[in-house]
């Protein structure tokens, strides 16, 4: 996130996306950003600012690998996502997640349902995951150590109203 003089924050976002590039532009703009740049890379588009304030506004982020180092809120930051838990999981299942027409057989008889998977080496981002699932009242369960499911119809419908399909 950093440079030798100020701080960029930079997001690459596949080209097969081009709505969550111009939703990263968006939010960039909004939060604090006066310009934003899009750098055209293979296969993705980095969207990026430079200001001496990302640091403040990402406390979190840090020199090492994500799952190498703790992931903690601020303590401004937990009312912001305790009122916003929807447009959090958005972006965590939009970076990390998916939303796929699962299948399975049983006794013979094949159905295929829609679910939610949620893939993270960081066990405090899994955590908040868990913790913003919880405040919308949607059921999950770990499949794996760094796997996160939401398969219960209801759930599924309600994580639908909140991340929404990639575009």
């Amino acid at each position: 996130m950093t440079t030798a003089r100020v701080p960029v924050l930079r997001i690459y976002c596949s080209d097969a996306w081009p709505g969550l590039i111009e939703a990263c532009d968006v939010a960039m703009r909004a939060v604090f950003a006066a310009k934003v740049q899009r750098v055209q890379k293979q296969g993705c588009v980095g969207v990026q600012s430079y200001g001496v304030h990302w640091p403040c506004l990402l406390p979190q982020h840090g020199p090492g690998k994500k799952h190498e180092r703790p992931i903690v809120l601020a303590d401004w930051q937990r009312p912001i996502l305790e009122n916003h838990p929807g447009d959090f999981l958005r972006g965590l299942f939009h970076s990390d997640g998916c939303r796929v027409a699962n299948r399975v057989t049983v006794r013979g008889r094949a159905y295929v349902y829609p679910r939610y998977m949620f893939v993270n080496e960081s066990t405090d981002i899994m955590g908040l995951c868990q913790w913003s699932l919880d405040l919308l009242g949607v059921a999950w369960r770990m499949n794996r150590r760094n796997s996160l499911s939401v398969a219960r119809r209801d759930a599924v419908a309600t994580l639908d109203r909140h991340v929404g399909p990639k575009s």
